[in-house]
């Protein structure tokens, strides 16, 4: 089954590349590597702002981060002219704006991960980052970076 089919069965529509809120570009190629510059979660086209461990919980920034694998992937289909192009993701970097007494990071961000298991199969498994932060830009709940190579 193609990524685009995979897509398809699961109900989703790629978004185009979102203009970057600051001085750099949405991804960078360089050999087989397509890096993903952060995307910030969002939610009806506007920051999904709040605080793990203070005004979310654990399931929201889940899906916060689902909603960020979305987007990440309408800039790597961007990247690359084809998600079937990319042979692995290889590395997620997740950010979570989270009180200091907040423990659930890796669980925030398995929504991400859990997607992009479920679009490539084996070829989405991946090496993977995820920590608490005092404040992402814009307020933002959770923001997400990725690394993928591509034939």
């Amino acid at each position: 089954m193609s990524v685009n089919d995979k897509l398809k069965e699961l109900g989703i529509t790629l978004p185009p590349v979102a203009t970057p809120a600051a001085a750099y570009v949405p991804y960078v190629r360089t050999g087989n590597l397509v890096f993903v510059s952060g995307h910030t979660a969002k939610k009806a086209g506007k920051p999904w702002v709040g605080q793990l461990g203070k005004n979310m919980n654990t399931e929201e920034g889940k899906a916060a981060a689902r909603t960020i694998a979305i987007d990440l992937l309408g800039t790597l289909n961007a990247a690359t002219g084809g998600l079937d192009k990319v042979t692995r993701i290889v590395k997620l970097l997740g950010l979570v704006n989270s009180t200091s007494e907040f423990t659930e990071h890796h669980l925030v961000i398995n929504g991400a991960s859990e997607l992009l298991g479920q679009v490539f199969g084996d070829k989405g498994s991946h090496a993977r980052s995820a920590f608490g932060v005092a404040q992402i830009p814009t307020g933002a709940c959770v923001e997400i970076e990725l690394i993928a190579e591509v034939g």
